[in-house]
């Protein structure tokens, strides 16, 4: 289900204090690249992942792709850094980015 505008406001605003936790680069979306991710979102839920893709298309294509092999949805994406969120199944409060 998509999330209403208003939530995607309050987690811009969560995820603009945030780190990234995965960089992606040259060799693009690996299989480790997404597994990563993946124990990412399961983890902390609300993640920022910085692609060091200089091409711009590339890049949105890049952040589509994440998208849809992580079933995660694209919060917010600035130049090179990309917000992404999934509902974890059994959040964890002491490792989700929600509920901190």
């Amino acid at each position: 289900m998509p999330l209403s505008n208003d939530r995607k406001k309050q987690y811009r605003a969560i995820g603009h204090n945030l780190k990234p936790v995965v960089t992606i680069a040259d060799k693009g979306l690996t299989s480790g690249v997404i597994a990563e991710l993946d124990r990412a979102l399961d983890d902390h839920e609300l993640i920022k992942v910085k692609l060091g893709i200089n091409d711009r298309e590339a890049r949105k294509a890049a952040v589509q792709a994440l998208s849809k092999k992580t079933r995660a949805e694209v919060i917010q994406e600035i130049g090179k850094v990309a917000l992404f969120y999934r509902e974890a199944k059994r959040p964890n409060t002491k490792l989700s980015n929600l509920s901190r």
